[in-house]
């Protein structure tokens, strides 16, 4: 199967119901979903979310990946830690956008106690329209991408 439109999410226990809206969505969309996350809203780990779905973008078997916890500050600390993993939290739509076009990342991270339902729509949708714009950015990314070696 091509990864050109497949997509991992996973969270903590801070929202399921986003995540699962946000599956919803991008499977309207035409994206390939699959949903990594815990499914009570038991309290859990949000490193143990963050690394498996970046394991899961880093391998090549999701082309992107979305992750959710209160914050997404501390889920995001987890994926960046997978080699060849650059997600940003991104609580704006300007954001998410910039972080495809110019650092090429391939995690967006979301904090479910910062936005609403609507907001992380559109930033979803930011993020999953845009595309890296290469150039200089390129050079950037390649510096980013030196630093795990």
């Amino acid at each position: 199967m091509s990864t050109e439109k497949t997509l991992v999410l996973s969270s903590d226990h801070a929202d399921i119901n986003l995540r699962r809206t946000i599956a919803a969505h991008a499977e309207a969309q035409g994206w390939v979903v699959t949903d990594i996350g815990p499914q009570t809203s038991e309290s859990t780990h949000y490193p143990l979310h963050g690394e498996a779905a970046a394991k899961m973008v880093a391998s090549g078997a999701a082309r992107l990946g979305i992750v959710i916890c209160g914050t997404g500050q501390g889920i995001m600390m987890a994926a960046n830690k997978v080699k060849g993993i650059r997600c940003g939290v991104c609580h704006d739509t300007f954001s998410a956008r910039m972080i495809r076009q110019h650092n090429d990342a391939n995690m967006l991270s979301m904090g479910a106690r910062v936005i609403g339902e609507g907001l992380a729509l559109d930033i979803v949708d930011a993020f999953l329209s845009a595309e890296f714009e290469g150039g200089r950015h390129g050079t950037r990314v390649d510096m980013i991408k030196a630093m795990e070696d």
